[in-house]
């Protein structure tokens, strides 16, 4: 799975031309989110295939700003604090958040700045809880 960074304008039918054109590409988005920073929209959605996301959306005339590897974890939602553990061993092992969103399927999706740290942290994390 790949997330995608992407700048948006903030004006009404946005995120409709994102979607149609994706569609267009027969591109599926599997979560992400969208929201204004400021005056500029800003937008992070996960993908199968992230390189056929940047080529439908760059060819639609979208600002594709970077193209990542993420994190995928399901929490166990009945129990509290699941967030705030993961992320303070993230943390402690150094490893800084910088998107966080739910995929479809209802898991945690991280991007982050050292992905192997953070792939490791998060299946000692796993198989602890």
């Amino acid at each position: 799975m790949q997330d995608v960074s992407i700048r948006l304008e903030n004006k009404p039918g946005t995120l409709a031309k994102m979607g149609e054109c994706l569609g267009r590409a027969g591109v599926s988005v599997e979560g992400g989110g969208a929201w204004v920073v400021g005056e500029d929209g800003a937008a992070h959605f996960l993908f199968q295939d992230g390189k056929a996301a940047r080529a439908a959306l760059e060819a639609a005339g979208f600002e594709v700003l970077e193209v990542r590897d993420v994190v995928v974890q399901r929490l166990k939602q009945e129990v509290p604090g699941q967030l705030g553990q993961l992320t303070r061993r993230m943390a402690d092992a150094g490893i800084n958040i910088e998107a966080l969103y739910s995929d479809h399927d209802h898991q945690l999706v991280l991007v982050v700045d050292k992905l192997e740290e953070a792939r490791a942290v998060s299946a000692i994390w796993a198989n602890e809880i």
